[in-house]
């Protein structure tokens, strides 16, 4: 990734990454304001990222991505946008998925992640929609 002369072939495998993890937002909750829950990523990752009164946030996979950064490795709670490596020859494509549960509030430690959200959830969905935005850092053309 990120190699000078070198470009992430299209047929590669790609992975899920989960870039933010929010619960226990309010029903009455009907937006977030653009930043709000913070902007940019902090090296070692923000421990205690803004969000709606009473929501908490998990860790995203930038805490995996950067475990051997001796500079970089911390627990990534909150949001830390999108950052494809510059030289990926496709559009990555980013899904905000909120989910409407029969819980106000989920049974999940203070340091959660993707999977343990999922668990979590199983069975309490009443309804779910995705909202997808594609971004790259390759110059179109």
């Amino acid at each position: 990734m990120n190699k000078s002369g070198r470009v992430v072939p299209a047929d590669l495998p790609r992975i899920e990454f989960a870039h933010w993890l929010m619960i226990d937002i309010d029903a009455g909750v009907r937006k977030l304001a653009e930043g709000a829950c913070g902007s940019g990523i902090v090296a070692r990752g923000k421990q205690h990222p803004p969000g709606p009164v009473g929501s908490r946030q998990g860790i995203n996979d930038y805490t995996h991505w950067f475990a051997d950064d001796v500079d970089m490795a911390g627990d990534y709670y909150g949001y830390d946008g999108p950052c494809p490596p510059w030289n990926d020859s496709i559009v990555h494509h980013y899904g905000f998925h909120v989910y409407a549960l029969k819980l106000t509030r989920l049974d999940l430690p203070a340091r959660f992640n993707l999977a343990d959200l999922r668990r979590a959830i199983a069975g309490h969905v009443l309804a779910q929609a995705v909202c997808v935005g594609t971004y790259s850092m390759r110059a179109a053309g």
